[in-house]
């Protein structure tokens, strides 16, 4: 009798960069969290921010029933890829096992990820300082990929993790450099939106930034493009970026 052939793949760095880019391009996910009456999975539908180290943030009521559900087991799961025309199972998908870290409100911590989650949900800036709203950082502890028929993967969490430039010469300095980008390249994001990600015109803008890759948001549209490598320093980060883009005609 012979062992069936896995319809697992072996993960290679194709399959890590989309992983990536499911979940770190996700505007929301489905999140699912274990009921503590009822002991039984609940799912709901929450907007999806990201931090410096490759973890993933979400910012939830109080009052919500996944709150609660995440005050009494740190475990959930989340569900990022969006379907296309025709058969939604064809279409790449990402789920990612996490342990919920509660985010202390006016901790450092806090401000970045405020920071960070007002650039990539502008809305949110009507709610975010309700004294019920609190933020919740989701780190990666294993994922499954199905990048589609025939292509499914497993990933540890590891291969989500953004580790931090020990010089100081990035890490930390994440906004800074963000925000002079929009203010003295604006130009690059619609660039680099068309030219790299495939996308169509519009006003395209940078919304956030990391050692290996940054966002850029246009509407209801969220798009991101990697770097392929981990940035070190500012002069490196604006040599990436102008060799990645190119002059829109």
């Amino acid at each position: 009798m012979t062992d069936k052939p896995s319809v697992i793949r072996e993960t290679d760095d194709e399959a890590r960069g989309l992983a990536r880019r499911l979940l770190r391009s996700a505007r929301y996910v489905a999140l699912a969290v274990i009921d503590p009456q009822t002991h039984f999975p609940s799912v709901s539908r929450v907007l999806l921010g990201t931090d410096t180290d490759g973890a993933a943030v979400i910012l939830v009521s109080a009052l919500s029933a996944h709150t609660r559900a995440l005050e009494a087991d740190q475990r959930v799961s989340l569900l990022a890829g969006e379907p296309g025309k025709g058969d939604p199972l064809a279409h790449p998908r990402l789920t990612v096992q996490c342990l919920a870290e509660p985010v202390e409100r006016g901790s450092p911590a806090h401000d970045r990820l405020r920071s960070r989650f007002i650039a990539r949900h502008p809305k949110a800036k009507l709610y975010i300082d309700f004294p019920d709203f609190r933020f919740f950082r989701l780190l990666p502890q294993s994922a499954s990929l199905n990048g589609g028929f025939g292509r499914a993967y497993l990933l540890p969490g590891e291969d989500f993790r953004i580790m931090p430039e020990p010089t100081g010469n990035f890490s930390g300095r994440e906004l800074e450099l963000l925000q002079d980008l929009v203010s003295t390249k604006p130009e690059l994001a619609q660039q680099i939106a068309i030219g790299r990600c495939g996308q169509k015109p519009g006003k395209w803008a940078f919304c956030g930034l990391d050692r290996a890759g940054i966002d850029l948001i246009a509407g209801d549209l969220l798009v991101r493009y990697d770097f392929g490598h981990h940035i070190g320093s500012q002069a490196e980060l604006y040599s990436v970026l102008a060799n990645t883009a190119y002059p829109i005609p």
